[in-house]
């Protein structure tokens, strides 16, 4: 089984191929990789990321990869963390606007926690409240601790696309998931036990969920 992690020329991506290698069947190659053909040929992908979306999304266009994680998504499982959860969705307000994958309908926005005590970006660790059951949730307790880093979070438009919320001055989505595609605002390879557990479930999901 080969697991491609999307390099797209942003973040600091050698923890997660570490954290997946750590955890992955005996049988499972991980690659990172900027190919759209060696995505294509790998039976599970994630898709992490970090930084502003408006870089993030023309790293994707240099490297030709929006079609190549399109087809992906459809037909395996799918991981997006972090970033690789906010350019999943239609638009976001950072940069004045950025138009993203579209993948899922909505918008991603700015933090505005109304409170001098919650400083934007949120960074540290935060509940994750499962709202729905997923296969990659198995073994994880209700409102473990994750480990969390960003300015902007995601609204769905369809509120069953919602799988866990996390708490910053408000409730917002703090992982989505639809068939094969599961993303998460917290960066589980920086997440102890409970994170290692979600990516450990990645690498034994089938899929599709629904």
């Amino acid at each position: 089984m080969q697991i491609a992690v999307v390099d797209y020329g942003m973040g600091n991506l050698r923890s997660v191929v570490k954290a997946i290698e750590h955890v992955a069947p005996d049988d499972a190659h991980v690659v990172l990789t900027d190919a759209p053909e060696v995505i294509l040929e790998s039976e599970k992908v994630v898709f992490p990321g970090q930084g502003a979306a408006a870089q993030c999304m023309a790293k994707l266009e240099e490297r030709h990869l929006p079609e190549a994680l399109r087809e992906a998504a459809r037909t395996r499982p799918f991981l997006g963390i972090c970033m690789g959860m906010q350019v999943l969705l239609d638009r976001s307000e950072e940069n004045d606007g950025v138009d993203l994958l579209g993948w899922f309908p909505g918008q991603v926005k700015r933090f505005e926690p109304g409170d001098e005590h919650l400083k934007v970006p949120q960074m540290g660790w935060n509940q994750l409240h499962q709202a729905q059951e997923h296969p990659l949730f198995d073994g994880i307790r209700q409102d473990a601790r994750f480990y969390f880093v960003h300015s902007y979070y995601c609204e769905p438009a369809n509120p069953a696309h919602s799988v866990a919320t996390a708490t910053y001055g408000q409730t917002y989505c703090a992982a989505l998931a639809d068939d094969y595609v599961f993303a998460i605002q917290a960066h589980p390879e920086k997440s102890a036990d409970d994170g290692l557990r979600l990516l450990a479930n990645f690498t034994r999901w089938s899929g599709p969920w629904s």
